[in-house]
């Protein structure tokens, strides 16, 4: 049984993914080393959620990016450059007095010694956003709204529109939640491991790494990190190099009432191969019983999803390994995986293929020097996220894979 796509507004014009948050002009180096002996950088942009945004409009969605720049000449650029993507930026507002926000980075992986980044965002133009200067009736207006916990680390008045909008509201769009851990934008003591946590437990969908729910939470392993969140319908936690596990089922907590169908099964419904891929609010039985569940019962090739029961508050638990890539630059990859999860979900594939399509899309980020890239075509990386486990577990992907027509890494052996 199907369920609607996107509750009762024409899905022909209903935006499909609006994201909030800053987006900075970021400057790359010219070749590798410290920042004091990198001797010239390239512009470009960066912003978890703009990322998110571009990634998804490149995809063939419609996408939003909500957000708040200087009335300067890196405004000007960043609204540019991702209206370029096909983004609707339209909902953009200037600041007369701030300046847009810009940072510098070094080369090397984010998670080493050696990583380097310089950010000059303190009283940027959207450390001003507040919920009495953003345009709700576009944030409102997808049937999903995707936040990062960088946003909350802004300001107090960043916070105050994070907890408005993860509120419980009639009408209110499946709510899209990326931990994001950042200490560094932290204002000192550990308001980030609270905010954070409280945070995610009043979305829909939460992505979160292993890494850093260790770092803000002190909490270790997949299983553990469900218990710390109860409340989200699907809890995705990222385990960097063993893969993705998933965590969907129904949840009693502080949800969407859905009125006007806004945030009404984003992909509702569609029960391909692995299994029931229903969504929040679908209502459908799929296949193996587990109705009523965010991607719930994708039981296919690539994946464990062995479901406790179709009761309230079981969980279908989905094991998807990553794949091999030969990295580039270790950068924006965890926003690409969100973009091809949420892809995915928009198109009501199961979960398995969500994963695989989120590791699709980070494998695209993988194998470019900055956040953003062309994704693969559609055809191409559906071939790959419906490759059986021992196909999948041979892929190794380098750079230029996603300009192939058939790339040789469907049937490179290692």
């Amino acid at each position: 049984m199907s369920g609607p796509a996107a509750g009762t507004a024409d899905a022909a014009t209903t935006t499909d993914v609006v994201c909030l948050g800053e987006s900075m002009v970021t400057f790359l180096p010219s070749q590798p080393g410290r920042l004091a002996d990198v001797p010239s950088f390239g512009r470009g942009i960066g912003g978890a959620e703009s990322n998110v945004a571009c990634a998804l409009a490149a995809a063939g969605h419609r996408a939003a990016w909500v957000g708040r720049v200087g009335a300067d000449g890196f405004g000007d650029h960043l609204v540019e450059t991702i209206a370029s993507y096909g983004v609707d930026t339209s909902a953009v507002r200037r600041d007369p007095v701030r300046p847009t926000g810009i940072y510098f980075r070094t080369a090397t992986d984010r998670g080493t010694d050696t990583h380097e980044v310089a950010y000059y965002r303190a009283g940027s133009a959207a450390s001003a956003m507040s919920p009495d200067n953003v345009p709700y009736e576009d944030l409102l207006a997808g049937r999903i709204l995707h936040l990062s916990g960088i946003t909350a680390a802004l300001s107090a008045d960043c916070l105050a529109l994070l907890r408005d909008l993860t509120a419980p509201r009639p009408g209110r769009p499946l709510v899209s939640f990326d931990v994001n851990h950042r200490p560094h934008l932290w204002r000192g003591g550990d308001a980030d491991a609270s905010v954070l946590l409280e945070l995610a437990r009043r979305a829909d969908l939460v992505f979160v790494g292993e890494d850093e729910a260790e770092e803000a939470w002190g909490i270790v392993g997949a299983e553990a990190i469900r218990a710390a969140l109860p409340e989200p319908a699907v809890v995705v936690v990222k385990r960097g190099s063993a893969g993705a596990t998933v965590f969907s089922g129904l949840r009693p907590g502080p949800r969407s009432s859905n009125a006007g169908g806004a945030g009404n099964a984003a992909g509702a419904g569609s029960s391909g191969a692995g299994g029931a891929g229903n969504a929040v609010g679908a209502g459908s039985s799929g296949a193996g019983g587990a109705g009523n569940a965010v991607g719930a019962g994708s039981s296919g090739a690539g994946g464990a999803g062995n479901a406790a029961g179709g009761a309230e508050g079981a969980d279908t638990v989905t094991l998807v390994p990553a794949l091999r890539v030969d990295v580039v630059a270790a950068v924006g990859a965890g926003d690409a995986f969100a973009a091809g999860f949420l892809s995915a979900t928009l198109r009501g594939l199961p979960v398995r293929e969500r994963v695989r399509h989120g590791h699709l899309m980070a494998a695209a980020v993988l194998t470019v020097p900055g956040d953003l890239t062309d994704p693969p075509a559609r055809d191409h990386a559906d071939r790959l996220a419906a490759l059986d486990d021992d196909a999948w577990g041979r892929l190794r992907l380098g750079p230029g894979w996603t300009a192939a027509d058939r790339a040789p890494e469907e049937v490179r052996t290692p």
